[in-house]
C-alpha cells in the first residue's frame, strides 16, 4: 500500500470510491430511519453532491488536500482508500473531511495509516488541533471506534428531523 498526494487522474476514481463506500448509509440507514419525505428533502440527491464536492476537496492553495492509498493486491493497482482535509493556519486547527475505505481493504488498519498521513502533515503545517465528524448510527460505528483508537475525544450531539 502506497499513500499519495491526489492528483487530477485520480478524480474519478475518488468519487466513484465516496459513492460506493457511503451508499450503505444514505440507502440502507438514513433513508429507513427517516422516511422517503426527510430523505428526499435532505439527501435525495447525495450521489450528484459527491459528485459536485468531491472536485473540490484538493486544492492546496486554501489550505485543502487530500491523499489517496494505492493498492497492490496482485489484482491491478487501485485506489484503496482516501483521507481528505483541511488546516486553518492562523487558529492552528485542522478538520479531516472525509475517510474513505474500499470494501476489500477494511479491517487492515488502512483508515489508521490515512489518518496519520494527514495528522502528520496538519503538525508540519503547524497545527495543534484536528477534529474528525461522523455519525452517531451503527454504519459510522466502525469510524468512531477508529477515532477513539487514534486518541480522539467524542463530543456527544444529536441531530433531529421531523416531517412537517
Amino acid at each position: 500500500m502506497r499513500i499519495r498526494a491526489f492528483t487530477p487522474q485520480d478524480l474519478t476514481a475518488l468519487t466513484d470510491l465516496t459513492i460506493e463506500t457511503f451508499r450503505p448509509f444514505y440507502e440502507d440507514s438514513f433513508r429507513p430511519l427517516v422516511g422517503e419525505t426527510v430523505f428526499a428533502n435532505q439527501h435525495g440527491g447525495w450521489r450528484d453532491d459527491y459528485r459536485r464536492e468531491v472536485p473540490g476537496l484538493h486544492a492546496p492553495e486554501r489550505h485543502l488536500y487530500v491523499a489517496v492509498a494505492e493498492a497492490d493486491d496482485g489484482d491491478g493497482d487501485g485506489l484503496a482508500g482516501f483521507v481528505a482535509w483541511s488546516v486553518d493556519p492562523d487558529r492552528r486547527n485542522g478538520s479531516i473531511s472525509h475517510l474513505a475505505v474500499s470494501a476489500q481493504h477494511r479491517r487492515g488498519h488502512l483508515g489508521t495509516a490515512l489518518c496519520e498521513h494527514a495528522f502528520a502533515h496538519m503538525r508540519s503545517l503547524g497545527t495543534e488541533v484536528v477534529e474528525i465528524g461522523t455519525g452517531g448510527d451503527p454504519f459510522h460505528a466502525p469510524a468512531r471506534a477508529l477515532y477513539e483508537r487514534l486518541g480522539c475525544t467524542a463530543l456527544p450531539t444529536a441531530v433531529y428531523y421531523r416531517q412537517l
